[in-house]
This record gives C-alpha cells, structure tokens and sequence, in this order.
C-alpha cells in the first residue's frame, strides 16, 4: 500500500477479509511437500475493487480459492470479520471464467439455481432473479437456454446467478478472458458502472486477471504476484478518478511501472509495499524454472527487435503486438534465459548473441539455438546427458517426471517437460515418442 495512503482508513473500517501467514502446499505421495504460495498476508476492505495480477501459474487462482473459502490454506488462516473462517463459507459468489452454465436450465433457471440451492421459495427466488436480469441487461432473455447466448450474454448470466443471492464480497476468476475484445470491453465498462452506481449488492470486488490495463482501469487497489513460490511483490493504491483515460499519462505510467516489476527488470517503487513475510522459506530456487515458450516465439521477438534498433519497451511492444502479459511475459523470460536479449528498465534490448540469431538462416538458427541452449538451460543438458549415460540412449518420460516432481507440483511437472521436448526437438537434442512415451537422444 502506498505509504500514508489508506492506513488512516485500514484503522477505521473493519476488513471484510484477512488472510494471515497463508500458504499453498503440493503433499507429495513420499511425505514432501513443494511450496506453491509463499506466507502471504491480503486484506480486503470494503468499497473497493481489488485486482490480483500476475503471470500465468503464479498461484493467483489458488489465492483466490483460499480466501473464497474453496480450498483451505495448509498453513496460516482466514479471517473474515475478525473471526477464523474455520471451514465456514463466508457470503461470497464467484464469476468464472468458463462461465460454468447448466445447459439443461433455462438463463432464469440458472440464475435461480443458487437462490434454490439455498431453500428460497419459489415466488421469491423468481422475483429476484428477473430483477437481477434486468440489472446486468438480460430482460427478455429469461426462457433462453446457453447454447443460444453469445460468449458475452453467457457471462452476464454468470454475473446475474452470482450477484442473486446478494454476496457482502464478489470474486472474479479472469472472467473476461474467454471473451472477444470488444465484448470484454463492454463488459468491463457495465460492471464498473454498475458498481459506481451502487447496483448491485455487494460491497467489495476482489478480480483476478493476467491483463493489467484491465487491472488499472478497473481496481482501486493491485496487488502483484511474482516468484516461485508466489508472494506479493508490490501492492499499488490506484487513485485515478472514473472513468480513467487509458492514454492519460498517469494511467499509461502504472501500467509502465507494473510491467516493469513483472519482468523483474525494476525493483517495486517507493509507492508500493514490498511483502517481506517468509523470505526465508521462499529464496530462489536452485531448480533452473523452463519459460513455456516455443522457439519460435523467441526467434520472431528478436526479429522485431532487430526492426526497431535493437530495443523496446516491452508494455509498447505489447501493445503493437495486441498481447497480454500471459501471452508476452514467458516468450521475453525465454529470450533472457538463452542470453538473447538483457532486459533493462522494462526494455528488451537483443545482445550480440540475439542479433546474430535473428539474422540466422534455418539451419543456423538451431545450430545456435542449440549451442546456447545446452549452455545455458539446466534441464535440457541434464536430459542430453541423462540420455548419453544409457546404452540405448533411451529414457521414459516417467524418469524425467519423477525428478521435477521433486522440485514442482504434478501439473508443472508436465508443463516443464514438454516445454523441455519443444526446446529439444527444436535445437535436435532428442526426440519424444508420445505413442511409447520415450525420449531418444538424437543422432550425432
């Protein structure tokens, strides 16, 4: 929180939330645990939006269960009105991103259903519902079904079902994500008026999200997710008057500055908190972390930076290229990790090495791909060499699973490995079999 900006008021006004010292463990068969969210504190108060940003598997979506009540936390707790949560469910909604609809219920059907759920009769549950309908602007729509809905009309059935049963604090899973540009844009515009106007019932929105224009244009307050495992890097209070102009200076320069701490090119400012709670337990870890980027990816960033001088503010070079931070983030993080190109004040600016890539012919490109990469790249010299040691040069995928299993959760596990087969095929490394599930060093 910006120093003297918002204690006055975190002393006046109970908190709606309070997570306390919360972390997130992956329990291992063998008795391990890998850590996916670092000691945490968050609070959330009323008459405000929060926005919870960060890249992809960061832990913002398992953050958000825990303070939603949807999973508990392994260690610390969640305080809600200054009593633990102790397995009670605190009056909350949640809008997914995947809409989550029953397709056999009628879009009234489906805003009625949680009012049901919850012994409302049916005079009553009926009324509420058309009155929420009309609010999010689905009047006339009560006797569609969702495979007739638009990806947008969709969503505001998810917003009409979780705003009925009148929640103190709604949750957003990137409920925008899944949607068009546009639709996503008209969307975003009617929640905050509908929030800035006081209709709908409910007195704090706490949004995950991967874009952070979004985040600046929406929340009152941000707060930003970085490391393995997760912790808060930096906390903003965003006082920007409604409607903010997305190409006013202040705007474009929290945007600016977000992006920088993202990309770990800048430490947090002075205006932004710094979570210091578990630095211990969470250093860096020794276990090198594969961006999930393809090749490809990497070649055509260098290109473009090759075009525009050799460097870039990367929030601009988003911008040109329509992509948002989950999109752009892993393709630059690869780029660095292969020595391509430094990242400097939230530019990208390509080294002697990136140039020499980019201006590569096919065949030079893997050659060098391929040199770096063994270089550089922990996991893809310890397959190479793993794969040398046997006689057949011939190892299961399981093998490989197993040993980041130890440093990962299952599902990262995965995710590193086959960015590992992409990155590998490509520098002709070793091939993968999925059909028999092995990988083979590859000849000469």
């Amino acid at each position: 929180m910006v120093p003297g900006a918002g204690n006055e008021d975190a002393i006046q006004v109970e908190a709606i939330i309070e997570a306390r010292q919360v972390e997130r463990l992956y329990l291992k068969p063998g008795g391990d645990s890998v850590r996916v969210i670092a000691p945490t504190d968050l609070t959330i108060l009323p008459g405000k939006i929060y926005a919870l940003l960060g890249p992809s598997g960061s832990g913002k979506s398992s953050l958000l269960r825990m303070l939603s009540g949807l999973a508990q936390p392994s260690r610390g707790e969640i305080i809600w009105h200054g009593q633990p949560l102790d397995g009670r469910m605190p009056e909350v909604s949640i809008v997914f991103q995947s809409f989550a609809l029953f397709p056999w219920l009628t879009v009234i059907g489906n805003v009625e259903a949680p009012l049901r759920a919850r012994g409302v009769t049916v005079g009553q549950r009926r009324e509420r519902a058309l009155r929420m309908l009309d609010i999010v602007g689905l009047d006339g729509f009560e006797a569609a079904y969702p495979k007739e809905l638009s990806g947008g009309m969709k969503q505001r059935v998810g917003f009409a079902r979780a705003l009925v049963v009148e929640p103190e604090l709604l949750f957003m899973d990137e409920p925008f994500s899944a949607l068009d540009v546009l639709t996503a844009e008209s969307l975003r515009g009617e929640l905050l008026e509908l929030w800035l106007d006081k209709k709908i019932p409910t007195r704090a929105i706490f949004m995950v999200t991967h874009n952070i224009e979004e985040a600046v244009f929406l929340a009152d307050h941000i707060v930003v997710l970085g490391g393995r495992p997760a912790q808060i890097a930096a906390e903003f209070e965003v006082r920007l008057a409604h409607p903010r102009n997305r190409k006013a200076e202040p705007f474009l320069s929290l945007v600016d500055e977000i992006y920088k701490i993202l990309t770990g090119s800048r430490p947090p400012p002075s205006g932004a908190t710094v979570s210091t709670e578990g630095a211990e337990q969470s250093a860096p870890r020794k276990h090198q972390v594969l961006p999930h980027a393809r090749p490809g990816g990497v070649a055509g960033l260098l290109e473009i930076l090759t075009d525009r001088g050799g460097r870039d503010d990367l929030y601009r070079l988003a911008g040109t290229l329509a992509m948002e931070v989950d999109d752009l983030l892993p393709i630059v993080e690869a780029a660095a990790l292969l020595g391509f190109i430094r990242l400097q004040e939230g530019d990208a600016e390509i080294t002697a090495e990136g140039t020499e890539f980019a201006r590569a012919d096919i065949l030079n490109r893997k050659v060098l791909f391929r040199h770096t990469a063994v270089e550089r790249v922990t996991l893809l010299r310890q397959i190479q060499q793993a794969l040398r040691s046997k006689a057949d040069h011939t190892l299961p995928k399981e093998f490989f699973i197993d040993v980041l299993d130890q440093h990962f959760g299952p599902e990262e596990a995965e995710r590193q490995f086959m960015s590992a087969v992409d990155w590998g095929r490509y520098a002709e490394l070793f091939e993968y079999d999925a059909g028999s599930g092995n990988l083979i060093l590859a000849e000469g």
